[in-house]
């Protein structure tokens, strides 16, 4: 994953004022908001750059730390912990403003020659020539996968790009929204033969179905004709599993509620497990009609009222 310029993204430079980070935030979002570029994905991209840059700048911690460490900046505690563990030096070693400045001044050989004089000896890692160097965990990613719900209902396997390599998950049945899942050593590199960092992915599902879902269950409202309503009969409910019958009682009133078990979405990491359906019937009442239709329901009405 390359290093991002944040200062770039904004269009400001390093000596901007917090004023000049929220002028130039608020005038990036409204232009690239996804409101304003619906279905635009590279919009879409851009906006989440700026959100990310907008973090850390208009944070100032995380900006002094990110000055100072450049691309590293979010192992700065690390850095700051082996600099105090290293001895010897006191305040006679520091770091110049963003040294590593996304990898053009230091490469991996020179960034470990560069702790390796800070640190001497001391608990760290072989290097060459006997000398020790520090070794540090690689950067942890993070991505979004975006499913459609229909998706989701059987386990699939799918291929996402991250940083130009090509990951192949096999995703189970019944992950649900925001759900975040960790696949160990694809993140960043370690520096010094430090182990790997770690990506995460957080699933975006998006309902293409008419059914509403809560975890396990689905919820479905269901129109039904005036006269399936009074006299009873059978409709086909298109379940994500397939088509089934449900039979309807005679005079079924609007808004009743019933459950079909077992044909609602796949419990996760429960094979073979659903949840429930539960479906409201909604009667519609015709329109339209004619004058001879109107004639019956007045009969009908009539033989009501001398009930």
């Amino acid at each position: 994953m390359e290093f991002k310029d944040y200062y770039k993204i904004l269009g400001i430079d390093k000596n901007a004022s917090e004023a000049d980070i929220k002028k130039a935030y608020r005038k990036l979002a409204r232009k690239y908001h996804p409101d304003v570029n619906p279905g635009n994905k590279d919009a879409e991209k851009r906006f989440k750059e700026i959100n990310e840059a907008n973090e850390v700048l208009s944070d100032p911690e995380k900006r002094k730390k990110y000055d100072k460490y450049g691309e590293h900046w979010m192992h700065a505690e690390e850095f700051e912990k082996a600099q105090a563990a290293g001895g010897g030096f006191g305040g006679g070693v520091h770091f110049e403003e963003n040294p590593f400045g996304g990898s053009e001044q230091f490469g991996e050989e020179d960034f470990s020659e560069f702790f390796a004089s800070m640190f001497g000896g001391g608990g760290f890692s072989s290097s060459r020539g006997g000398r020790r160097s520090v070794r540090f965990r690689g950067q942890d990613y993070h991505a979004e996968l975006q499913l459609r719900l229909s998706d989701v209902y059987k386990t699939r396997k799918h291929t996402i790009n991250v940083n130009g390599k090509n990951i192949r998950l096999t995703i189970p049945a019944g992950v649900e929204n925001g759900q975040e899942i960790r696949i160990k050593g694809h993140g960043g590199k370690g520096i010094n033969g430090g182990p790997d960092g770690d990506l995460y992915i957080t699933f975006s599902i998006v309902n293409d179905t008419p059914f509403k879902r809560d975890k396990e269950n689905l919820y479905l409202d269901l129109d039904i004709d005036l006269y399936t309503a009074v006299l009873g009969g059978e409709v086909i409910v298109n379940t994500l599993g397939g088509k089934v019958k449900v039979k309807i009682k005679p005079e079924t009133q609007n808004g009743t509620k019933v459950k079909l078990k077992g044909k609602g979405f796949p419990v996760y990491k429960h094979e073979g497990k659903h949840g429930d359906l539960y479906i409201t019937f909604r009667v519609k009442i015709p329109t339209n009609l004619s004058v001879r239709e109107k004639e019956l329901f007045r009969e009908l009405a009539k033989l009501r009222n001398h009930e």
